[in-house]
């Protein structure tokens, strides 16, 4: 006899067994389209045959033309697995999937276009490199809208569909499941919903917000799972709250071959989208970080070193010029030195030039009053500390131009958030700190935005939104539009 708490189990293996025959199959068609259509193009000489000549001339195969087919098909196979998920997902948009396609055509056709070239390929021009991208390209297309049709047709027809359990007795979940039931080309039937909480239960029964039965309660998912079919799981709880949950559904759908997908809040999605694991001396570390920036924050701090280096060179006369001036027109340091608070609170001396006078810092406690910003930064339009040669260097931001040595010495970027001082630092709300986790910099979106006449909340929402959308052509797009900023004095003062 065969106990009915496997067969969820044997009939998830059968599932799983049948798509992974059928994407290797379709793996294998993508590679088969490929060397057919660089075979027919190798034959016929579709240059040639667009010049009115024929393709008469026979092709000759050399023992180095083996080694440039594997290293060919190698790099084709390996390229499509980077590029396209070969997977049964159902919940993967059309969209994404020709997206993904396109890209992977362009760099197999790119490494057919080196290969060609190392091995003196001559079938393979520029133009008949052309015919092989367009030709994969609509054969590819075409086979994945022929794929989506007849599984759309199937799914649409009660073929081809899997049973789905919804976990989450909550709006959330209410609407994941009337998305699922609006889009019946996805192939799901839902099963039921299992309530986190007894008061969710409660409020479910008394309130039921669809015709989906209620099966239960979360602390009786064992049983629901023995006494329900089904193949896939959708979680739909917070991750922060209900983690141990979570993980115990995972545990015990795992156990049964049940597919589980979290969908997460719009907070916890953003949390997991830089989820890395890996393994530590035979443990499992889970890391939350920007690992896949690496690149792009190495290339930040390309162009920092460089572009700072290369005008401190070009502005040097300037700087020389600016030094002199208030040395004699004004007692005291050439540079004003005080001391800021950097990426993850990390101390360092900021550089200016001084624009006011020596003992300013002293005189700030008898002005408080006169602050005209909000929250906890202090600024005064018509500043009485300042010198005569301040405000010119201030409206025109010259006096910002010594910082390029902290950008040099890596301490802070060309882009980012001002550098606050550490009282400042001890008076923001917990949202505000987010912009510490980046290095300052010398200008920011604040600063292209008028400075002086945004309020300290937009300011902060601002370096917050700088932080979440960080991109190399983010930075480049700022640093353009710094200079206008300047030249205008937009804001500064």
């Amino acid at each position: 006899m065969i106990s009915t708490h496997k067969l969820p189990h044997t009939h998830a293996a059968m599932i799983r067994l049948r798509h992974k025959m059928l994407i290797h199959m379709f793996r294998l068609f993508d590679q088969l389209v490929m060397v057919a259509v660089a075979i027919g193009i190798i034959h016929y000489r579709p240059e040639m045959l667009m010049r009115g000549g024929s393709h008469a001339m026979e092709a000759t195969f050399r023992i180095g033309d083996a080694v440039g087919l594997l290293l060919l098909i190698i790099g084709w196979i390996g390229i499509f697995d980077y590029f396209i998920r070969y997977k049964a997902d159902r919940l993967v948009a059309f969209n994404m999937q020709l997206k993904s396609l396109i890209k992977a055509i362009c760099v197999s056709s790119l490494w057919l276009l080196i290969i060609s070239s190392v091995f003196s390929a001559s079938s393979f021009s520029f133009t008949n490199i052309l015919v092989f991208f367009t030709a994969v390209a609509l054969i590819g297309v075409l086979s994945r809208l022929f794929q989506r049709i007849l599984l759309l047709s199937a799914r649409r027809s009660g073929y081809n569909y899997r049973y789905l359990l919804v976990i989450g007795a909550n709006p959330r979940s209410v609407q994941m499941a009337e998305k699922i039931e609006d889009r019946p080309e996805l192939g799901y039937k839902i099963v039921g919903f299992i309530a986190e909480t007894p008061q969710a239960a409660e409020k479910w029964r008394n309130d039921p917000p669809g015709p989906w039965p209620l099966l239960g309660e979360l602390r009786n998912l064992r049983n629901i799972f023995t006494g329900q079919r089904a193949d896939e799981v959708i979680v739909c709880l917070p991750v922060e709250s209900r983690f141990s949950d979570i993980a115990g559904i995972i545990q015990n759908a795992r156990e049964l071959g049940i597919v589980v997908r979290l969908i997460p809040e719009i907070a916890d999605g953003h949390l997991l989208r830089h989820l890395h694991i890996e393994e530590f001396e035979d443990e499992m570390v889970i890391t939350l970080f920007r690992e896949q920036m690496l690149l792009q924050l190495f290339v930040k701090r390309l162009i920092d070193a460089s572009l700072s280096l290369l005008a401190l060179v070009v502005f040097s006369p300037l700087l020389l010029l600016v030094a002199a001036i208030i040395k004699l027109t004004s007692p005291g340091p050439v540079l004003f030195v005080q001391e800021r608070v950097g990426m993850n609170q990390r101390k360092f001396k900021l550089y200016k030039f001084r624009s006011m006078v020596v003992d300013a810092e002293e005189r700030k406690s008898g002005l408080i009053h006169l602050n005209e910003r909000d929250g906890p930064a202090f600024k005064i339009e018509n500043d009485p500390r300042i010198t005569p040669i301040g405000r010119l260097i201030r409206r025109t931001s010259i006096d910002e131009l010594p910082q390029l040595l902290n950008v040099l010495s890596g301490e802070m970027s060309l882009v980012g958030p001002r550098p606050p001082l550490a009282d400042e630092v001890n008076q923001y709300e917990w949202m505000f700190r987010k912009r510490l986790c980046v290095k300052p910099g010398i200008t920011c979106i604040w600063q292209i935005s008028g400075r002086n006449q945004v309020s300290f909340d937009r300011w902060m929402q601002m370096d917050h939104e700088y932080v979440e959308n960080w991109s190399i052509g983010l930075d480049l797009q700022i640093l353009f539009k710094t200079i206008p900023a300047v030249l205008c004095s937009r804001g500064a003062s």
